[in-house]
Order: C-alpha cells, then sequence, then structure tokens
C-alpha cells in the first residue's frame, strides 16, 4: 500500500499535476502487479489542485474554501490516475474516506468489503480523505494515519509513506548535523517518540508527529510500515534497489493482529447458537454459515462482534457478524442461496466469514484432543 503526500504529486508552484512524475510511479506500481502484489493508494493533493482550477487567492484558505478546492481537485486527480494507469491496462477506483470510517463498525465493513471487491476485479482503489465533508483532518492534514486505518482494513502487508523526507533521525538533520538516522524501529519507545519534537497524542500535528502516529497503528496491526524519499521519478523502484528509507516493523502478521483485536478489544453485543455440524465446520477453518445456525440471541447490527456457542453452550468462538440481529434470525437454518429471496437483497453467503472470526482457545483444545463435537 502506498501512500502519496501533496508535495510530490502536486507542483507547488504551478498547482499542476506533476504528470512525469506520476507516469513514473505508475510504471513501478505495474512492476509490482506483475510480480503477483495488489497495490492500493492512499493520495493527497485534491485541496492543490483544485485550488488552482478554482482561481482562489494565494495564502490561507478559509474552511469553506479548502472543502471546495477538495470537490474540484478530486476530478482532476482521479482523472491523472486513471489516465497514467490506462498505459498499462490498469483500471482505478476512487474511495473518499474519513478516519470515522474505519472506527464505525457499520461502515468499516462496508468499505471493506468493497475494497476486497475491488482487488478481486484487479482494480487499484486510489483512496482520498473525504475533504468536503471533514473538518478537524482537513485542518491537520492527516491522510498518513487514515492510510495507516486503510491499511488495518485491508490487512495490507506493508505501507510505505512516500515522503519528502527520508526518514527518521535522532533529530532534524537540517539543525543538528550529529542527527542520526535510524533505519529500522521495532517498537515504539518514549526515546523514538521524543525524535518526533512532540508528544505522540491522539491530535497530535505535524510531519514526524503524524507518521509516528500512523506507524503506531500499522505495527499494532501487525502492517510494516515505510517513511521513504519519494521525490525523484521511480520512488518505489529506488526504494527497492535500497534507497534510503527507514521501516517501522511489527511483532506480528496483519492477520494475527486483527483476530487479537476481535477476540480481546471488542465486546461481544450477541450469541449465535449453532449445532454439531457447524462446529465441525468452524474447527476446520470454516467460515459460519446459515444453515448450522440454530438460535441468534441480542439485538446488534451489522458488524457487531457476537459469540458462537454450541447447543450445550459450550463457547467455541467470537467474530464479526455480516448481519442485523433481525435479518440474522431470517437467515437461521437456511441454504445461503436462499438469502436473496429472504432478505430481498443479495447478500454475503456467511454469517460470518473466517477472518472476521476467532475460535476460543477452549475449543481449539478440545478439537485438537478430539474431545470436540461429534454426531
Amino acid at each position: 500500500m502506498i501512500k502519496i503526500g501533496s508535495a510530490l504529486l502536486v507542483d507547488q508552484g504551478s498547482g499542476l499535476v506533476r504528470t512525469g512524475w506520476l507516469k513514473a510511479l505508475a510504471e513501478d506500481i505495474a512492476q509490482l502487479r506483475a510480480e503477483g502484489r495488489e497495490v492500493l493508494i492512499v493520495s493527497s493533493g485534491a485541496i492543490a489542485v483544485g485550488r488552482r482550477s478554482l482561481h482562489l487567492e494565494p495564502g490561507r484558505m478559509r474552511l469553506d474554501e479548502k472543502q471546495a478546492a477538495a470537490a474540484a481537485g478530486q476530478i482532476e486527480l482521479a482523472h491523472a490516475y486513471r489516465t497514467v494507469m490506462a498505459d498499462h491496462a490498469i483500471n482505478v477506483a476512487q474511495l473518499l474516506l474519513t478516519l470515522d470510517d474505519s472506527e464505525n463498525r457499520r461502515r468499516y465493513l462496508n468499505a471493506r468489503n468493497c475494497l476486497e471487491t475491488l482487488l478481486r476485479l484487479g482494480v487499484i482503489p486510489v483512496i482520498n480523505e473525504n475533504d468536503t465533508v471533514t473538518t478537524q483532518e482537513i485542518r491537520f492534514g492527516d491522510n498518513d494515519r487514515l492510510a495507516a486505518r486503510v491499511a488495518q482494513m485491508a490487512c495490507a502487508d506493508a505501507l510505505i509513506l512516500l515522503s519528502d523526507i527520508d526518514g527518521l533521525y535522532t533529530a532534524d538533520p537540517h539543525r543538528d548535523p550529529e542527527a542520526r538516522f535510524i533505519p529500522t524501529v521495532t517498537a515504539l519507545t518514549p526515546e523514538i517518540a521524543a525524535m518526533a519534537g512532540a508528544a505522540l497524542t491522539p491530535h497530535g500535528t505535524g510531519g514526524m508527529v503524524t507518521k509516528l502516529l500512523a506507524a503506531r497503528i500499522c505495527m499494532d496491526a501487525g502492517c510494516a510500515m515505510a517513511i521513504a524519499p519519494g521525490k525523484d521519478d521511480h520512488a518505489l523502484r529506488l526504494l527497492r534497489q535500497g534507497g534510503r528509507q527507514t521501516w517501522f516493523l511489527p511483532a506480528e502478521e496483519p492477520r494475527t493482529a486483527r483476530k487479537a483485536w476481535i477476540s480481546g478489544a471488542l465486546k461481544a453485543e450477541g450469541t449465535l447458537w449453532v449445532d454439531d455440524g457447524a462446529a465441525r465446520a468452524l474447527a476446520a477453518g470454516s467460515s459460519l454459515l446459515p444453515p448450522g445456525v440454530r438460535t441468534v440471541e441480542g439485538d446488534f447490527q451489522r458488524g457487531a462482534a457476537v459469540r458462537v456457542v454450541g447447543l450445550d453452550g459450550s463457547p467455541l468462538a467470537k467474530g464479526l457478524i455480516a448481519y442485523p440481529s433481525d435479518e440474522a434470525r431470517l437467515l437461521v437454518g437456511h441454504r445461503s442461496g436462499d438469502i436473496e429471496a429472504l432478505l430481498g437483497y443479495r447478500g454475503r453467503e456467511e454469517l460470518i466469514h473466517r477472518d472476521d472470526l476467532v475460535l476460543d482457545s477452549r475449543f481449539r483444545h478440545r478439537d485438537e484432543d478430539g474431545e470436540g463435537h461429534r454426531s
């Protein structure tokens, strides 16, 4: 996953997209795709481009002017990405998100499902912050943290922040000739945080502060993150050839960290009682399908955490459910092929997808010992 800063994408003097630079980046991305890698892009630059097209005066803009500039600039940015990627027969799609879209469970699932579908169809999502409706984010330029949240949402292996700086130093290298470059970070210690020059609070601002806050989100999600220079053409190629960069390395893989979050951080809002066949399927690593569910308890929304228990009440798993409680009750015992007829729309086949499901350790151990559910 790649995050592109406004200073890289837009010429600061003319306000025009740096087309040559973007074409070179598209070549690098096409090479990654040829190697079988999935690529997502988080892009800044809409306000800078829109400011020029709306002929807004130089200097500080009011919030409403920034929002108007963002609305105008999004169209130009989307066209620029589509044009350069078309040279490599790559389709792109634009998603406009805010940080809140990653924190509201229902919108989170909607956005994640859209990302997964686009990637499955071979499309590169180009994600921008929805500056026309945000307030705090538009003032502080929070695309670093937005990129980290999207990386978490997509279970990305790595996020690369292309920037006008080449990594993390012990001090500002422009002011301190003895500042040392830090190539690798494995833990965000107080010493590392101090290198940003400000406290790492949730509302922290400033170039390196927001990057370290993004690193914290990524590392907690099991995603590696790099701060790398991006001003030159073929920035990704240079990065892969050993160019200077700082990597923030997590202790866990993305899916391991995600499942730990589901298991430990989320409170269950309901309970699904399942039969022995469903229990065996869960133990084998399958998703939870409607036919194996006997009862739905509780009132919850789509994306809520729910417990899964056997008919004897023994704990089996915990997961994020794809349907609200009223719809889940309608699906109990039915085949997945009946969903459209029952609900009036074509929903997901699974009540809980296996990627959103964590087996209870007691159930896992019972199954390993041969004491799991049998018919």
